[in-house]
């Protein structure tokens, strides 16, 4: 478990993000054809990019919660979240009878265990036992790291590919025969640009127990969004971090509100993914990240 000492002052960030011949989010109500808005811009979901994130922390030794099924860490053994959230109750009951910590409360406790609780909170609501109605519980955590979707700069016009399977399904009777489920489809953008933005609580923070130190591992995160993220929807290199912009106020509510140091960069960002000379909102300087590379890189993938 960690102890950590709340944020101190409030952040803001943004991600720039490119695409090149890449499925960025697939929408399954469409065919998973790349998401997009009734005006035609793209996007990737809140849940998409969080999903990256808690990824890349696990990847840098984080214990996770919220695993995916294919991306389990090594020894976790649990299909299902309530299994994983019943085992670390089990141990935490077990450290109270041995004295090591207080009480076995999931709101204290959770956060302690698990990185991706600690940042974006988490609902547990898990049904009980049939003859152990004590078992069941509905907690709800609020976490202080909010994240937007991301939006393309400009309006994209996906490209839709028909592939055909090399082999049946199922043994058809004459084998020589393609059935119908050899026809497939693959849709991707060519290229696009696309920003998210977020936020760090302070007030939430405090508590979670969500520390400066967890920030920087967010930040890191972000810098390394797409790394181990290949999938035929995202090939190697398809998708990547073109620069994250952090801005740390000066105080826990910081200067400015969110919403208006996101406009600072929001009507600059070109269709390249560049941007002109950011406005530092008077003493609110914002720090311009590259995505990590070099020994950086292998330092953090260990």
């Amino acid at each position: 478990m960690t102890d950590n000492k709340a944020l101190t002052n409030k952040i803001d960030f943004a991600v720039i993000i490119s695409v090149n011949r890449a499925n960025p989010n697939g929408d399954p109500l469409n065919g998973n054809r790349p998401r997009q808005t009734y005006d035609g811009f793209g996007e990737i979901s809140d849940v998409c990019l969080k999903r990256k994130v808690r990824n890349r922390l696990q990847d840098m030794g984080e214990s996770i919660f919220v695993q995916s099924d294919d991306n389990r860490a090594p020894g976790d053994e649990f299909r299902s979240l309530n299994d994983r959230f019943k085992a670390a109750l089990g141990r935490w009951k077990k450290d109270v009878e041995d004295k090591k910590i207080e009480s076995a409360d999931t709101r204290n406790n959770a956060p302690k265990e698990w990185m991706d609780v600690r940042a974006f909170g988490q609902v547990f609501a898990f049904k009980g036992n049939k003859d152990k109605d004590a078992d069941a519980v509905s907690i709800g955590i609020r976490g202080p790291v909010t994240i937007q979707s991301a939006f393309s700069i400009e309006p994209i016009t996906p490209d839709s590919l028909q592939i055909t399977k090399s082999v049946n399904l199922e043994t058809e009777k004459n084998p020589d025969k393609k059935s119908g489920d050899t026809m497939g489809m693959k849709h991707r953008v060519d290229k696009g640009i696309y920003v998210t933005y977020g936020a760090i609580n302070t007030q939430l923070a405090s508590k979670t127990g969500f520390s400066d130190d967890d920030a920087n591992k967010i930040k890191l995160a972000l810098q390394t969004l797409f790394v181990n993220d290949v999938s035929s929807a995202r090939p190697e290199g398809s998708m990547e971090v073109v620069k994250v912009i952090w801005w740390q106020h000066k105080s826990p509510s910081g200067q400015y509100s969110s919403a208006k140091v996101h406009r600072t960069l929001m009507d600059i960002v070109k269709a390249d993914g560049t941007y002109d000379k950011l406005d530092t909102l008077n003493d609110l300087k914002p720090e311009e990240l590259d995505p990590l590379e070099g020994e950086a890189l292998q330092r953090l993938c260990k």
